[in-house]
């Protein structure tokens, strides 16, 4: 399975992102790892070029939303309908709540959101639904 993976907007949160490219290759991902401050077209790109299976976005500053409105678009000028969307890490500025958070991705056109969970936990979940037959 490829998957690329990256820090949205303007976020540079190198140890993190290094972290979850680690964790992938653990787990057998063939990744595409992006680094930080990666505009959304950036990413829609790489999943075309590289024919990925997952686009994993991650964000720790909590300014994803900004970044992540214009995904409806971009997923209608492409045929992604076989890519599995996925966002974590920290979504928002302040305190929210983790039930909203997912909402909101998910109106995004994000399959799966982990607003502030385990790295592990998250991947397990991942893994667990490209078994399962993507979203």
């Amino acid at each position: 399975m490829r998957v690329v993976t990256g820090v949205v907007g303007n976020d540079i949160h190198v140890v993190a992102n290094r972290l979850i490219e680690i964790s992938l290759r653990e787990r057998g991902f063939e990744v595409f790892n992006l680094g930080v401050n990666t505009y959304l077209e950036e990413f829609i790109d790489a999943v075309i070029e590289t024919d990925a299976n997952v686009l994993l976005i991650s964000s720790l500053n909590g300014e994803a939303e900004g970044w992540s409105r214009d995904l409806p678009i971009l997923k209608g000028k492409f045929d992604l309908d076989s890519v599995l969307f996925v966002i974590g890490g920290n979504l928002s500025v302040g305190e929210a709540d983790s039930v909203e958070m997912e909402r909101k991705y998910r109106d995004y056109g994000f399959d799966l959101v982990f607003h502030q969970i385990d790295l592990n936990d998250g991947l397990d979940i991942v893994e667990e639904t490209l078994r399962d037959g993507g979203r």
